[in-house]
């Protein structure tokens, strides 16, 4: 497996943690009746819970493009020592961006973001030329 591959599948991980750690954290604050309810009212997570929610939610978004970058390198046999270190910058930066969102550092979560986001960006670049 190349670390490219690697990276995305630790990065696939860290979706499950924050997943487990949003859920119990969610769960604790609308207690297991609302937590296993219809949910027909839409309900507005605050704090923890809905911090972890919405880092959960832009790893999604993010995992997205990495996926898109991990795959075009390895599929186009483009992956290089450069496209491996730009992939463990992105899962580092990942990491990084949970406990800086959960713990409200600002500005701190919109600059690991960007690491994450432009060590993506960098991937497909390198794809490209």
């Amino acid at each position: 497996m190349t670390p490219e591959l690697t990276a995305l599948t630790l990065a696939a991980l860290l979706q499950v943690l924050q997943f487990l750690a949003y859920s119990i954290t969610a769960n604790m604050q609308v207690g297991p009746k609302t937590a296993m309810g219809p949910r027909d009212t839409p309900v507005q997570l605050t704090g923890l819970a809905g911090r972890l929610q919405r880092a959960m939610n832009n790893h999604f978004e993010g995992l997205i493009l990495f996926t898109i970058a991990v795959l075009v390198t390895t599929l186009s046999d483009q992956a290089t020592p450069y496209t491996a270190s730009c992939a463990w910058v992105y899962l580092a930066a990942r990491v990084a961006y949970v406990p800086a969102y959960a713990l409200g550092l600002s500005p701190w979560r919109s600059l690991i973001w960007g690491v994450g986001f432009f060590a993506t960006v960098a991937i497909l670049l390198a794809a490209l030329l």
